[in-house]
């Protein structure tokens, strides 16, 4: 099937027919008509897809659906939508947000890793049905993920940071905020294989120890943001660790971490001038 230079097979624009009587249509070039359907939000992608045929073929085109953020209808999204959108984007969607969406759970963040293999960037904030079987999936699929927030993703363990750490080698943003089944070990099978981190966010992840920030310190030297709220474990010999292991760092929280002197706050703002 012969190709224009933009990639877009003939015979998708073969539905274009005279009989489409809309003025738009036959004046401009289908695939000047493409790229300014790039620019429509969802809602507004959907309703010209009722349009006509023509209007169809060019709103539900994969190109459009690059980048999603469903936080907006949060309360309507239901599993088969996610995997209607991963079948609809396929190899083209590059972020998808599921903030909030409470609907969603692991059988369909399956499909979504399944038919999504170039995802970069993925929200699943307050998604609570997510548990580990879901990083399982995008360990196994989804190898170019680079941002990862699973905040309040109760559910989530260490066994689910060793599955992210084996098959998401590029991870730099990682969020686990509020998922307090995850304790050492799981830090220490996530920097592993995750060496590349550039923001880990652990607020409320009470079980942790300094320990973990020794992990944390040996293996991740491209952190610049780390948030360490109402880690109540962690004391001035864990921030130790991360001082001698963590030179880039710019942005730290240790708000509520009771356990930690001014000793070591006027040492890291010796050691981190740059300190945001």
């Amino acid at each position: 099937m012969r190709r224009d230079v933009n990639g877009v097979t003939k015979s998708r624009f073969e539905m274009f027919s005279n009989s489409d009587e809309a003025v738009i249509n036959k004046k401009l070039p289908k695939e000047l008509l493409l790229w300014i359907f790039s620019f429509l939000d969802v809602v507004t992608l959907c309703r010209c897809a009722q349009v006509s045929r023509a209007w169809n073929v060019l709103a539900l085109d994969g190109r459009n659906w690059q980048g999603i953020d469903l936080f907006d209808f949060q309360r309507d999204i239901e599993g088969r939508v996610v995997e209607n959108i991963s079948k609809r984007c396929g190899g083209f969607l590059r972020k998808l947000s599921l903030r909030e969406c409470l609907g969603v759970g692991d059988n369909a963040l399956r499909t979504f890793a399944q038919n999504c293999r170039n995802i970069e960037v993925l929200n699943l904030n307050g998604c609570t049905k997510t548990t580990g079987a879901t990083c399982t999936s995008l360990s196994k699929f989804c190898s170019k993920l680079r941002h990862l927030d699973l905040a309040s993703c109760t559910s989530i363990t260490n066994m689910s940071l060793k599955a992210l750490s084996e098959g998401c080698p590029l991870l730099e943003q990682l969020n686990i905020s509020w998922c307090d089944q995850v304790t050492k070990d799981g830090i220490q099978a996530l920097v592993r294989g995750c060496g590349g981190l550039k923001a880990l966010f652990l607020k409320g992840c009470t079980q942790l120890e300094d320990e973990a920030l020794k992990y944390i310190g040996a293996h991740c030297p491209e952190l610049v943001t780390l948030n360490l709220q109402t880690c109540l474990q962690i004391t001035d010999e864990g921030l130790i660790t991360i001082r001698r292991g963590c030179h880039k760092l710019q942005s730290l929280c240790a708000s509520g971490c009771s356990n930690i002197t001014d000793a070591i706050l006027n040492a890291l703002g010796q050691n981190f001038p740059w300190l945001r």
